[in-house]
């Protein structure tokens, strides 16, 4: 730990010691001097030699110097609302680990990164540049005007729908000249029909506009904090600002995005039969019309969700894995992911352990399970769900910032999963192995049931099959390594897409990409392979890695992993992916 940190933390228990105001050009150079002047102009805390530059030359004479205690009070009356304190500690915070990149109080200093290397003072850090120009109000701006075009697309939607469902009972009263009791009877059954369809819509089109509309308060809440800090904080509060509200916008940006991919504009009609029996009948034997209710995606929402593009990968880590003693085996991963933080994730079927790995691919936590793991998915920032090849259960495990281990709590199942991910917030999709059905979804309490999809009844041998679920346009994706070929199902319609190439040769291991694609690794050819919802072939890159087996992508969509099934020559390889 650098030696600043221990020198500081005592000084928190020195009665009324006052942090001193450092001069930031020469923090800028790597050096620490007190600074005496604040220039309004330039923004910074200045010590005498660094402001005296403001009586030298003509153009810097305009500034205003202030004495620098009185403009840090002026500065420091932002109230930071609990910001400026540690989640765990309840202390105020004072470092920034670079490493890690965290925020830290004393005691996190001191306890959780006393290993790392760069831990440095916020104030030396947050004076190497200045956060005027912010990017998270740019980025919150562009989150609420996403958030905004949702709002007024759908009250676009529901007005357009309420003139359509008011237009059809006009349009039947025009025909009724002709057949009056028909269309008296025809009126009745199609209105009923319209305003019980109108209802059903107008609540769901009414919750996902009050959603947006949180988003939008949420965004607002964001903003005004932002632009409070950035008038009257201190460059302190501003980093501290900076680093905690980042990863809020990040998932702001991606509940708001998953909106767009499922914005839809509802067109009701009612068109007549092109033959009319004029001839009165009752309404039970001739319905002379047809109602068509649909919904199709709206012009606002191509410009708003992502477009599938074609990604490129670039290695960043690679490890070889091998036995670690006599006592193992070598190793097989037959499950990775990502956790929120960039920590890797694995099990190892072989050797029946659950590890962790750091961004540099070092292996910093283990725990050794009972049986044979099959399966391994991120579930929150600290929880992980485990899949077992011959135990009928899914342990949930938690992970602290330490690389602590323990088990939380076992769900048990009836069912055999080789493969598993996230359907929401309390449910899992699985995919089996020796079962009738290929693709389960398992709710928290271990509750299994299907989708509403015609599935071919096939059970898959294990390590047959693996499956995916995209949230966002609620499809599962399902690879069939014998037949070569990947199936995109689209739970609103039972429709689906069958997807053959030939560069999909055994599909192994399948994970949603960047922009809701879909990523296959293919064991055959030694490579992975990029498609599109609808199934076109996107991109196909060669691995220098014998059979790729399994594949993971970071919750930002930034990183990709990979592991092997090749016996002598198992890798860990992580990529940046970028287009």
């Amino acid at each position: 730990m650098a030696k600043s940190c221990a020198i500081n933390a005592g000084n928190d228990e020195v009665p009324g010691l006052v942090e001193p105001i450092l001069c930031q050009p020469c923090l800028n150079n790597d050096k620490q001097s007190t600074a005496e002047k604040f220039c309004s102009t330039c923004g910074e805390f200045q010590c005498l030699d660094c402001s005296n530059v403001h009586y030298k030359h003509d153009y810097l004479k305009s500034h205003k110097l202030l004495n620098a205690n009185a403009a840090r009070t002026k500065q420091g009356s932002f109230d930071m609302k609990g910001l400026d304190q540690c989640d765990q500690h309840q202390e105020v915070l004072k470092f920034f680990c670079e490493d890690e990149n965290q925020l830290c109080c004393s005691t996190c200093a001191i306890v959780d990164h006393r290993k790392c290397h760069n831990v440095v003072e916020i104030q030396k850090v947050a004076g190497r540049s200045t956060y005027r120009n912010s990017s998270l109000t740019v980025e919150l701006e562009k989150v609420r005007q996403k958030a905004k075009l949702i709002v007024a697309s759908i009250a676009s939607s529901k007005e357009k729908l309420d003139e359509d469902v008011k237009e059809i009972p006009n349009k039947i009263r025009r025909m009724r000249n002709e057949v009056m009791k028909m269309f008296d009877e025809l009126e009745i059954s199609v209105v009923k029909d319209v305003k019980w369809f109108q209802k059903e819509t107008l609540e769901k089109m009414t919750m996902k506009q009050s959603q947006n509309e949180k988003y939008l308060a949420d965004i607002s809440t964001y903003l005004e904090t932002v632009n409070n800090v950035y008038q009257s904080g201190t460059i302190v509060q501003q980093f501290i600002v900076e680093q905690k509200m980042k990863n809020d916008i990040i998932v702001l940006d991606q509940n708001v995005d998953a909106e767009c991919q499922g914005l839809e504009t509802v067109i009701v009609n009612f068109d007549f039969d092109e033959t009319l029996k004029l001839p009165p009948l009752p309404i039970t034997d001739y319905v002379p019309g047809q109602l068509s209710l649909k919904f199709h995606l709206s012009e606002t929402t191509d410009a708003l969700a992502p477009v599938s593009q074609a990604m490129s990968i670039t290695r960043v880590n690679s490890t070889n894995l091998k036995q670690k003693n006599n006592k193992e085996k070598e190793p097989l991963y037959t499950g990775i992911d990502f956790l929120p933080d960039g920590r890797l994730v694995t099990v190892d079927n072989f050797n029946r352990k659950f590890l962790v790995y750091n961004e540099k691919l070092e292996r910093v936590g283990s725990y050794q399970l009972s049986y044979m793991p099959q399966s391994v998915v991120a579930v929150s920032k600290d929880e992980v769900a485990i899949t077992s090849d011959a135990k009928l259960l899914v342990d949930i495990l938690r992970v602290n910032k330490s690389n602590d281990i323990t088990l939380e709590r076992t769900i048990k199942v009836t069912t055999k999963y080789g493969s598993i991910c996230l359907k929401d917030d309390e449910h899992f999709v699985g995919g089996t192995f020796d079962h009738s059905t290929p693709v389960l979804i398992i709710s928290s309490k271990g509750k299994e049931k299907d989708f509403n999809i015609n599935f071919p009844n096939k059970a898959y041998p294990i390590e047959k099959s693996a499956c995916t679920y995209i949230r966002s346009s609620d499809k599962v994706v399902l690879t069939d390594r014998d037949e070569h070929t990947v199936y995109i199902y689209d739970v609103k319609t039972n429709t689906r897409v069958v997807v053959k190439d030939e560069q999909i040769q055994e599909p192994c291991g399948v994970a949603v990409g960047p922009s809701d694609t879909i990523l296959v690794c293919c064991n055959r050819t030694n490579s992975i392979v990029q498609v599109s919802q609808t199934g076109q072939i996107l991109s196909s890159y060669k691995l220098d890695m014998i059979y790729p087996y399994r594949l993971c992508i970071s919750r930002d969509k930034s990183l990709l992993a990979i592991t092997n099934s090749c016996v002598g020559k198992i890798k860990l390889q992580k990529f940046k992916i970028s287009f």
